[in-house]
């Protein structure tokens, strides 16, 4: 009999190492302990580019026949702010009415200790079932993620691993469990621009070229002209203005280069490629209007896309529906996750904890709704192999 793992004490164990984003300080060793000893296969494996820091990754499977289920998480978590304003240690995780504290618990470590201790339960009665599970589990999602769950990716692309159906364990749900499946995801494109101009002294413009004036043109023009409307799947496209910067220590000179950052999260109506192409002929337009010179730089970190509803999403609707008594809606709406990489090998929705305090000081998980999700996943993973 495989020995069962506590969802409880096993997140516990995770949210005592700190692993904020690129350091894992052990927690990849943790999840691997126990992979272990219920009989996974276990591939650390390392990626760094050049400029970056290393990041550990993790690849696990039980079994080699189809269908493989996978779950798909990250042990790395965002710092923890300013210490004194916590109730507890964010890295000692503490149990305080009814609540699991500890920086991670939500985003995402409660819900990696719920799918392990599912699948502890489920192998514990049945291990002669037909098929895999896996981990893919990283420590680079709330980084710059270059480094993670793409090069993971890829590497199983050549491999010709067969992943049939991806459970990522994101805390879907804003207030209370069991309201919200993510099915798919916006795009995400961010323009560092920079204008260049000719400083001068502000009383005589004409013998300058004061870059402000076009920055401030083509932001107001792409800020004010909506993207789209959306769709019954996705909510309109958004542009935000991010940062916008001007070196300049004297009131009295027209500067010589202004510049700005802003990012559109898109839905399935565009592609990084059409929005490159619309912001460019923005930013031409007014380069030629102010004879200035103009830098683009763009960086995109994700395309938009969206699981269908098959019979496996509608199965895993119906199992949360019951379980928590929440009319459980299909959502594209939030940031970015890893499935963005996950998608290209594997059709795959997002079903975590609730979080209303990821990324925040007292950062905690209810306890119930930690066994209730476990709960879940349990029933996914029986409906999945039966």
């Amino acid at each position: 009999m495989s020995k069962l793992i506590d969802e409880i004490r096993f997140t516990q164990e995770l949210i005592n190492k700190p692993s904020v984003t690129p350091k894992d300080l052990g927690a990849m060793k943790v999840v691997t302990k126990h992979l272990k000893k219920l009989g996974f296969k276990c591939k650390l494996m390392s990626f760094q580019e050049k400029g970056t820091e290393k990041i550990i990754n993790l690849y696990a499977r039980y079994g080699t026949q189809s269908p493989n289920l996978c779950f798909a998480g990250h042990t790395d978590v965002v710092p923890a702010g300013d210490l004194a304003s916590w109730s507890t240690n964010p890295f000692k995780a503490k149990i305080k009415s009814g609540y699991l504290f500890g920086r991670g618990v939500s985003d995402m470590k409660g819900a990696i200790g719920c799918f392990i201790s599912a699948v502890s339960q489920f192998l514990n009665e049945d291990k002669k079932f037909y098929g895999s599970i896996s981990f893919l589990i990283t420590g680079d999602e709330e980084g710059i993620a270059v480094n993670g769950t793409k090069k993971v990716v890829e590497y199983l692309k050549k491999k010709k691993e067969n992943i049939d159906f991806c459970l990522v364990g994101e805390p879907s749900n804003r207030s209370k469990l069991g309201q919200m499946i993510k099915h798919g995801r916006r795009g995400s494109i961010t323009t560092y621009l920079t204008i260049k101009g000719k400083q001068g002294h502000i009383a005589y413009p004409h013998e300058a070229l004061n870059p402000a004036t076009p920055i401030i043109k083509i932001l107001d023009e792409l800020k004010s002209k909506p993207l789209d409307k959306g769709n019954k799947n996705f909510q309109p496209s958004n542009l935000e203005i991010t940062r916008i910067h001007i070196d300049n220590t004297a009131d009295n000179v027209i500067p010589a280069k202004a510049s700005a950052t802003f990012n559109i999260r898109y839905n399935n109506l565009h592609t990084f490629n059409s929005l490159k192409k619309r912001i460019s002929k923005t930013i031409k337009k007014f380069e030629k209007k102010f004879k200035c010179k103009t830098e683009v730089k763009f960086i995109g970190t994700g395309t938009s896309f969206l699981t269908k509803p098959n019979r496996m999403v509608k199965k895993i609707q119906e199992i949360i529906k019951k379980e928590t008594k929440q009319k459980t809606k299909l959502s594209t709406t939030g940031g970015t996750s890893d499935a963005r990489f996950i998608k290209d090998i594997a059709p795959c929705i997002e079903f975590g904890l609730v979080g209303n305090t990821m990324h925040q000081v007292d950062e905690r998980s209810s306890i119930k709704d930690m066994k209730k999700l476990k709960s879940i996943y349990l029933k996914i993973i029986k409906c999945f192999f039966n």
